[in-house]
């Protein structure tokens, strides 16, 4: 009967239930069908599941990063960008993909990240030359870089999972970031070159620092974070906390574009956010201790073991699994279900598991705006109103991109650790 805790969720995820309730659901059904256990122990497993203080930077990092998309911080670092790649052709697209890279080091969510700079830089794209489903793709795709830049959600959930060191995980994603962003830009340039976009704005000396005087206040916020947190004066928690202090001081104060009203609004929407996120926790967490209790993990690691594969096997064919994966299921639920299962896998294989979190992350980036459950593409259509049908053809260089980017990042443990060293 051990198959209802893997048929019930599937069938439930495709009738369109969310998707903590479609774990819930295995969970419960693993309760009555297949392994009978108190409902004190489901209980304590819920519930200790979310009580953690790593845990506790969520709700910080979603209120910095929801209040900087509110007020005019998100407008000053895509003028900031605009000032540092104008007159290149594909300036605009240079923009975009930059400002998702720095809001990303403030904001730790992705569709957060495609709300604020895709609301901005969409019209602007659709006005100087770029073709509408490769501007729908771009602002769509490029918010996922904000799963691995740090502060990243993704990470501290993978963290509290794998029970690893999450400044390492930070610190990890950095490189592979960058490189996710150099070579989405690559990508822009040669569009634009190709397709004749004509060249937009002009960059000069005078410009970009009196760009770089406006959004200076912006980049204090990221500044504060990762010195805090690799100096050892904070812990990531309590980084989170100094984040959201200073977004409220910076926006209220200094740039005096945020109202209390404005304050109490972004709480709210953060608090439900959490609250959704906390939700989806405690599910997949049950969901996963069951699957623990009945031996699945070690089960898929003898099977594994069984058929002599090399390192880079095992890792090809876990990539290709979180590929299909990542568009079926939120990377929320995803974390949370496969790291139990796939951590015993990797580490018999030799894998350093903050290695193994880069790659899981840079997949589950991926999963954000690959069909055909996309948040980052519902993110997008929701706001300017377009169909999936014009979103997704812009989306299909990008699923290329990350799918080459994956093989440095996958089979290149550097390219993940060397700057771990440094801490």
């Amino acid at each position: 009967m051990s198959w209802v805790l893997w048929v019930t969720p599937v069938v439930l995820l495709f009738l369109g239930l969310p998707i903590y309730l479609c774990f819930l659901a295995g969970a419960i059904a693993a309760l009555t069908f297949v392994t009978p256990v108190p409902t004190s122990v489901v209980t304590q497993v819920m519930f200790g599941s979310i009580d953690s203080f790593t845990l506790l930077a969520v709700p910080f990092f979603l209120f910095a990063g929801e209040l900087m998309g509110r007020g005019a911080i998100a407008d000053r670092l895509v003028k900031w960008c605009m000032a540092l790649f104008g007159g290149v052709r594909g300036s605009l697209g240079l923009v975009t993909v930059g400002s998702c890279v720095v809001f990303g080091a403030i904001s730790g969510s992705s569709a957060a990240t495609v709300a604020s700079i895709g609301r901005m830089m969409y019209p602007q794209l659709r006005e100087n030359g770029y073709g509408e489903k490769f501007s729908l793709g771009l602002v769509t795709a490029t918010g996922a870089i904000d799963i691995l830049i740090p502060p990243s959600i993704m990470m501290i959930l993978y963290a509290v999972s794998a029970e690893q060191s999450v400044p390492k995980l930070f610190i990890g994603g950095v490189l592979p970031g960058l490189l996710l962003a150099l070579m989405e830009g690559l990508f822009v340039v040669w569009y634009a070159r190709r397709y004749g976009v004509p060249v937009t704005g002009r960059a000069s000396l005078t410009g970009f620092l009196q760009a770089s005087g406006q959004a200076g206040w912006a980049f204090l916020i990221p500044a504060i974070i990762f010195g805090g947190i690799y100096s050892g004066v904070f812990t990531p928690t309590e980084a989170a906390g100094v984040a959201a202090i200073c977004g409220i001081a910076i926006g209220r104060w200094v740039y005096r574009d945020t109202s209390w009203r404005d304050i109490w609004t972004v709480a709210t929407n953060s608090g439900l956010l959490t609250a959704q996120i906390m939700i989806i926790v405690a599910g997949s967490s049950l969901y996963a201790w069951f699957l623990t209790i009945l031996g699945v993990p070690q089960s898929i690691t003898g099977f594994i073991d069984g058929m002599h594969l090399p390192q880079w096997g095992i890792l090809l064919a876990i990539n290709v699994f979180l590929i299909i994966v990542g568009g079926l299921i939120d990377p929320t639920s995803a974390i949370l279900v496969l790291t139990p299962l796939l951590v015993p896998i990797v580490k018999a294989a030799g894998v350093d598991l903050v290695h193994f979190g880069i790659i899981l992350t840079t997949n589950l980036a991926m999963g954000m705006f690959t069909p055909p459950f996309a948040i980052n593409m519902f993110v997008t259509q929701s706001m300017f109103g377009v169909p999936t049908s014009k979103i997704v053809p812009g989306l299909i260089p990008f699923i290329i991109i990350h799918t080459i980017a994956l093989i440095p990042v996958t089979y290149i443990p550097a390219l993940s650790l060397l700057l771990t060293k440094f801490i």
